[in-house]
């Protein structure tokens, strides 16, 4: 059974209600069958997509307080140290996974933890696999610390059509790895920042499944 995502159940009703209202109106304006069954053949397609694209997937997630797993499904663009000065102050490690418009685009919390720190940030909508996407973009970021004090900063970036980012995160929630944790609407990007001593299992390239696939260990 297709479960739906809370927060997405309107855009998906606003879909059908859309396509239903412009297949009505091809069937009245045209009596040609050569245009109402394409029409009717790409709604059909369009509204299985968008349903499809907005639902929470059947996974087993890994819960774990030292392996980061996958925050979104889609495919590692990159994999590298950088200096992260704006909230750990420190040379991190930088997992970025891209997804596209055929991607699930819910998200999951990285490891199990107590978040300790959320911020959202309006910003541009450039493409979002673009460098500079992860600071000029709107996004929102979010600081997880487990048990040991380790912390993990994920950044939700809006990308090209994304109009909307959604995040449970709360400073002070306790959360479990794997578990969704929000949403992004269309083509969008999540960049995850790891202490240098992590040890990272993927590489640029890969192709990732959130809540399953282990990015590092801790």
């Amino acid at each position: 059974m297709i479960r739906i995502d809370k927060n997405s159940r309107g855009t998906v009703a606003a879909v059908y209600i859309f396509s239903a209202a412009l297949l009505v109106a091809t069937f009245l304006l045209s009596g040609s069958w050569w245009v109402r069954v394409p029409v009717l053949a790409l709604l059909i397609w369009f509204c299985r997509w968008q349903t499809l694209f907005h639902s929470v997937p059947e996974r087993t997630p890994v819960s774990s307080e030292t392996e980061v797993v996958a925050v979104a499904d889609g495919k590692i663009v990159i994999c590298e140290e950088v200096d992260e000065k704006k909230f750990l102050n420190a040379r991190v490690k930088m997992i970025s996974i891209y997804m596209d418009f055929w991607d699930y685009h819910v998200n999951y919390w990285p490891v199990t933890g107590k978040v300790s720190f959320t911020r959202y940030f309006p910003g541009k909508h450039a493409l979002a696999f673009k460098p500079k996407a992860s600071e000029e973009n709107e996004h929102t970021c979010t600081i997880v610390r487990n048990a040991a004090g380790q912390e993990v900063l994920f950044k939700q970036l809006a990308g090209g059509f994304a109009r909307r980012i959604v995040c449970y995160a709360k400073p002070g929630l306790e959360v479990t790895g794997g578990q969704q944790c929000g949403i992004i609407k269309f083509g969008s990007r999540i960049d995850i920042f790891l202490p240098l001593e992590a040890e990272i299992l993927v590489k640029k390239g890969d192709v990732v499944t959130g809540s399953e696939t282990v990015l590092a260990r801790l």
